[in-house]
């Protein structure tokens, strides 16, 4: 009898941990990288749509108080242990550089917790302080319920699985004209920084032609010498262009005052000689 107990006591031991491997495994889902890829880039060129939200601080938005300009949107989730700390790190240097080249008031972004049963605006809100990155001009972290949150996502081309780490999910970060449009999909957590800000001078510093104004002429030469430097990691504004078009003026200037001058020593030498004769 006291045989008999022990085997059972022992076969308990040994299969007790089975049902959490096997609960484990269950909560694993595959997320399909070229899949997720396709279907991102199928929201290229659609409607974001609308959605009700909550910001950080708990007040009701509407995602169209941020169009009207350009909108940055990526889906994060705040227990995340590395990839969305990452990419958040390289939005804020980012937008830094995007705002000291486009202006401080050039574009919105928003980045919106998918995890919607722990992504709450408190929640948010200590995400943004941790990456210190809360109170950065334009840029808000928001909340969604999960029906809300699931639209959104469906329409920016977004995917993510659960694992027993937490999420599996596309890092991406979407590109939104100012008339809700989809323009650009931007992949990696550690993404190159031109990548995102190039739509960006586009969409602000692009003007129709012809130039209807002296300001759509400035925005274009801004459009055009904006340069990012791989040595900096930072877009400058290049002016060699300028030093270019002086030079060849000068050169162009040069050119036709010596032509004037032989044109009109040429004319007093023939009329010299008419006299003359």
């Amino acid at each position: 009898m006291k045989a008999t107990a022990a085997l059972l006591l022992a076969a308990l031991v040994v299969l007790a941990p089975l049902p959490v491997l096997a609960l484990d495994k269950a909560l694993d889902e595959t997320l399909d990288e070229k899949t997720a890829l396709n279907l991102s880039q199928a929201a290229l060129g659609r409607n974001i749509g609308e959605a009700t939200l909550t910001d950080s601080s708990g007040r009701t938005v509407r995602l169209s108080d941020y169009l009207g300009k350009p909108l940055v949107l990526n889906f994060l989730y705040t227990s995340c242990a590395h990839s969305c700390g990452v990419m958040t790190t390289l939005l804020a240097d980012a937008f830094e550089n995007a705002r000291e080249v486009l202006g401080n008031q050039s574009f919105n972004a928003v980045s919106i917790g998918f995890d919607t049963a722990n992504d709450t605006p408190g929640r948010m809100r200590s995400y943004a302080r941790k990456q210190g990155v809360e109170g950065t001009p334009g840029w808000r972290f928001l909340s969604a319920d999960a029906a809300t949150a699931k639209t959104l996502m469906t329409a920016a081309g977004f995917s993510y699985a659960p694992s027993t780490k937490g999420f599996d999910h596309l890092d991406q970060v979407t590109v939104i004209n100012g008339k809700g449009i989809i323009d650009t999909q931007v992949y990696g957590a550690t993404f190159e920084i031109p990548l995102l800000i190039e739509p960006l001078k586009e969409m602000v510093f692009g003007t129709a032609r012809p130039f209807h104004s002296l300001g759509d002429l400035i925005k274009k030469v801004r459009l055009f010498c904006t340069l990012y430097d791989p040595k900096t990691g930072r877009y400058q504004f290049d002016y060699s262009l300028f030093i270019q078009i002086a030079s060849g003026i000068l050169v162009i200037g040069g050119v036709l005052v010596f032509l004037i001058r032989e044109v009109r020593n040429s004319r007093r030498l023939n009329n010299g000689k008419e006299r003359s004769a």
